[in-house]
């Protein structure tokens, strides 16, 4: 076969008049075809470019360089990098598997070309895939490869020719996208026997990826996906604003991906609605929206291809860490918890929020990354569909499921029993998968900015424990019983001497994460409070420390320091937590049409909210006045030596006045009250 191919592209639909574009010439390599979504979106070749405004910031993140306005027009916030990158990490090894089962490798720059194609199959058909690699290899075919920026399809040689009558099979055609390759020099119709002209046709099958960013803003995603991410066929980056939809067409352009990128202006909701049908499925949909995922979250698990990518971030971790239960119960249909573990909590609600509504659809969900960082919660799933597996989303087999096996108070402290959820209940990782991206991000550590906080927070994940959901803190054990608090290296010592299993959470430094059950749990602790013993005459009898501390330990704690009890991550001094590394390290003002700058409004809010919620400053004789309002107690009990200098009053207490809520009577008259904050003061319960 001849190098030399000529190529005729044809618009859609075929018309009585055959309307026929532009002929390229090109040598021994596949044309670079014009996309029809992105020149009716304005990207093409021959679309207009809107003028540049006046104030402007151009930012360069990861291959990608974006322009947005300077005014909080279209949202952009650099926090969220490591979100990003993380995203484009996933992905690529998402269409590793997804494209290495079609045999296709994929490029991607500053990995050794001599990488293998991970493929997810059973010992059977890996045996007749390595047979039929054998093959091409003895024959002397090379495999296809996918790089980065180029759209993957695949050419007339992997693709069966037709041919079809114009006259008869019109209808055949009639709506279809094709595409016309003609072989050989010189071009020409050919004759069938009947004196008909007949034109050979070839549909390219695409096998690339068809991404969809449902809020885009400024493009920033899209376009890394197309410049950094390898097998896609196409990136739909969709948003409602038309000034965010003009932003995208113009970075689209500055960096050269109208071949890839297609802006679209819809919502996000009704563009996923109508792409319920299976051959129009997304093989990934991303949503990163400002606040909560839930509106969207119903038309996102019908418009995902099955086993596709869905990637959602959720930023309201006030809503999902318990601050409001209430609408955390109405947005995601769980009953968030005010505790230590929140991190972890949010992202299990999540999920169970997802796999809720995927399985309205006869469709269930598969975690295969689950992270929280900074102020905001990143879940990574796969939707596939089965009816049996729905079934066991609800955890019971066609029975009624029985009430927790837990008394209204607890056995330990006393306290009431707080009912939370429902949550997700599995595992919230694939760890087979977070190792193939932590592999991969750890053999080209050039590739991302934020790869060595990649690197610290996936191998954290890794040495989680799978199937222990939520954590305890240092902090929060301590606490409880008004003690010291051990080291991390003590606690997780004394529980891998008692034959436990325990591990750290990615979600919280202090985190401790075990299999222990809450018995064993406080006699370590009760073991590690005598040895830094608290005063008993301090504690109530109805605390939960003097209830916890009344009971002898059943298990002797050793807290002999153990080789295993420090973690590789912690020992290879790993980016784990990452600490902010600017001042005002967070969320970012909603983008508002005409707004001002996204410094100005959080300045202009600061200097309104400043000491809103702090009591006005007082002076010294406001201070004394004020303190003498307070009944001295050493006055009550005899024991007060200050006299008529004493700060506190020496009158008989009101009835209305408790005498438990006395402060103490200080040493010197001069000396101001303490704060809550500041240390216990002999006396005082």
């Amino acid at each position: 076969m001849s190098h030399a191919r000529i190529v005729l592209w044809l618009s859609l639909t075929l018309r009585p008049t055959r309307v026929l574009c532009t002929a390229r010439f090109f040598e021994g390599q596949s044309p670079g075809l014009p996309n029809p979504a992105a020149m009716e979106n304005g990207t093409g070749p021959c679309g207009e470019e809107c003028p540049r405004e006046v104030q402007e910031t151009t930012i360069t993140e990861g291959a990608a360089k974006i322009a947005f306005p300077s005014a909080n027009e279209v949202f952009y916030n650099p926090v969220q990098e490591f979100n990003r990158d993380l995203t484009c990490a996933v992905i690529t090894e998402f269409a590793r598997i997804q494209l290495g089962a079609k045999g296709i490798q994929i490029k991607v720059p500053g990995e050794k070309d001599t990488q293998k194609v991970v493929v997810d199959l059973s010992e059977q058909e890996e045996e007749k895939v390595e047979l039929k690699e054998n093959e091409d290899l003895a024959s002397g075919d090379q495999p296809r490869t996918a790089a980065v920026g180029e759209i993957c399809e695949v050419g007339p040689e992997h693709s069966s020719w037709q041919s079809w009558n114009l006259a008869g099979d019109r209808g055949l055609l009639e709506g279809e996208s094709y595409r016309r390759w003609v072989v050989g020099a010189p071009w020409g119709p050919e004759e069938d026997g009947d004196g008909g002209v007949r034109e050979v046709f070839c549909s390219l099958q695409q096998e690339g990826l068809h991404v969809l960013e449902g809020l885009a803003a400024s493009g920033l995603r899209s376009i890394r996906f197309a410049l950094e991410v390898p097998g896609l066929r196409s990136v739909v980056a969709n948003d409602t604003s038309a000034r965010a939809v003009d932003l995208i067409r113009r970075n689209v352009q500055l960096n050269d991906v109208a071949h890839l990128v297609q802006p679209s202006q819809a919502d996000a909701r009704m563009l996923m609605y109508q792409h319920q049908r299976v051959s129009e499925r997304f093989d990934v949909i991303d949503l990163d929206p400002y606040g909560s995922p839930a509106p969207f979250l119903d038309a996102a698990v019908q418009a995902v291809s099955e086993g596709g990518l869905l990637c959602v971030t959720c930023t309201d971790m006030a809503v999902l860490a318990g601050n409001s239960g209430e609408t955390c119960y109405s947005k995601y249909g769980a009953m968030a918890l005010k505790s230590r573990a929140c991190h972890e909590m949010a992202l299990r609600i999540v999920l169970h929020s997802l796999d809720l509504r995927a399985n309205c659809y006869q469709r269930f969900v598969v975690p295969l990354l689950s992270i929280s960082a900074d102020f905001y919660v990143r879940v990574f799933v796969r939707v596939f569909t089965g009816q049996a597996k729905v079934k066991a989303s609800a955890r019971v087999k066609f029975s009624a499921a029985c009430g927790p096996p837990v008394t209204p108070e607890c056995e330990h402290c006393g306290q009431r029993h707080q009912l939370g959820g429902p949550v997700w209940a599995e595992p919230i990782h694939d760890l087979d998968f977070v190792g193939r991206v932590l592999e991969a991000v750890s053999a080209n550590p050039g590739r991302f900015h934020t790869s060595e906080r990649i690197r610290g927070v996936l191998s954290v994940i890794t040495e989680e424990l799978p199937d222990v959901p939520l954590y305890y803190t240092l902090d929060q054990l301590s606490s409880t019983i008004h003690c010291n608090t051990p080291s991390l290296l003590q606690l997780r010592s004394a529980l891998l001497h008692a034959d436990f299993r325990v591990s750290l959470s990615h979600a919280c430094k202090n985190a401790v994460k075990t299999d222990a059950p809450a018995s064993a749990l406080w006699d370590i602790m009760r073991c590690w409070e005598k040895e830094c013993p608290v005063k008993r005459e301090r504690l109530s009898e109805t605390s939960p420390a003097f209830r916890i501390l009344s009971v002898e330990p059943r298990l002797q704690a050793n807290f002999t320091i153990r080789e295993d009890a420090n973690p590789s991550s912690r020992q290879r001094g790993l980016k784990r937590f990452q600490a902010n590394p600017e001042a005002n390290w967070g969320p970012r003002p909603r983008a508002r049409p005409g707004g001002k700058a996204a410094d100005e409004a959080m300045e202009e809010r600061r200097r309104l909210l400043q000491n809103k919620r702090k009591e006005p400053p007082e002076d010294a004789a406001q201070r004394a006045a004020r303190l003498k309002t307070f009944p001295c107690k050493r006055f009550k009990e005899g024991t007060c030596q200050r006299g008529d200098q004493c700060c506190y009053s020496h009158s008989p207490p009101t009835p209305r006045v408790s005498a438990d809520a006395v402060p103490d009577c200080p040493e010197t008259s001069n000396q101001s009250p303490r704060g809550p904050g500041d240390a216990a003061r002999p006396g005082i319960d």
